[in-house]
Formats: C-alpha cells, sequence, structure tokens
C-alpha cells in the first residue's frame, strides 16, 4: 500500500475543520500552542520543523509527516536534509523509525515544491 501524502494531510485538515466546529476552545489552544512553538527564537523555524519531523517518524504518525515535510519543503529544506534527519531518527528509534524514514522521503517526493 502506497501512502498519499498530499491526500493525508487533506483527509486531516478536513477533519481538523470540523473539530474547530465542535470543540473550538480546545482547538484554538492547540493552535496557539503550535503557533508559539513554531515561531523563530533562539532556534530558527526550521530546525524545529526538522524537529519535528523526527520526532513524527519515532512515533509513527503518517499526519505528522506529511504536515512536517509539507512545511519543511515551504521553509526551503533539501531532500538531503531530510535523508540526514530521517537518519538520525533512525538511529535513535530502530528499525520501526526506518519503517517511518522511508515514509518521510515519500511524503518528500509526493509534494511538489512552494
Amino acid at each position: 500500500m502506497t501512502k498519499d501524502y498530499n491526500q493525508i494531510t487533506r483527509d486531516i485538515s478536513t477533519y481538523v475543520g470540523e473539530l474547530r466546529k465542535l470543540a473550538p476552545d480546545a482547538m484554538q489552544g492547540f493552535s496557539a500552542l503550535s503557533k508559539n512553538a513554531t515561531a523563530s527564537g533562539e532556534i530558527d523555524e526550521k530546525t524545529k520543523e526538522f524537529i519535528a519531523l523526527a520526532i513524527g517518524i519515532a512515533q509513527h504518525c503518517d499526519g505528522c509527516i506529511g504536515f512536517h515535510v509539507k512545511a519543511l519543503r515551504r521553509l526551503g529544506a533539501t531532500r538531503q536534509e531530510i535523508a540526514e534527519v530521517a537518519a538520525m531518527t533512525v538511529y535513535m528509534g530502530g528499525g520501526p523509525a526506518l519503517m517511518y524514514a522511508a515514509d518521510a522521503m515519500r511524503a518528500w517526493d509526493q509534494f511538489e515544491p512552494v
């Protein structure tokens, strides 16, 4: 089964929209957390997105992989950088991380450059 990260992120976005309607306070809280956590500070936004991608791979989260690879494309990351983050995640997470590291490369190939 080949995963389609464009479709995965579209589907999740649709249902996040539903959650915004049904649980607006919780979703506003998550949105504020996301905005503040990803903002550039001592660590730039691109580095923070690499960290988020590594955690998404380690946690086996297709949505996280999709959204963070998409953000990294927007921020000018290269395919080589994605591969190096994936390799570091495999080093720390073993075989299960390898399966999702491969998916991060698939996601990179599926998203168009921004």
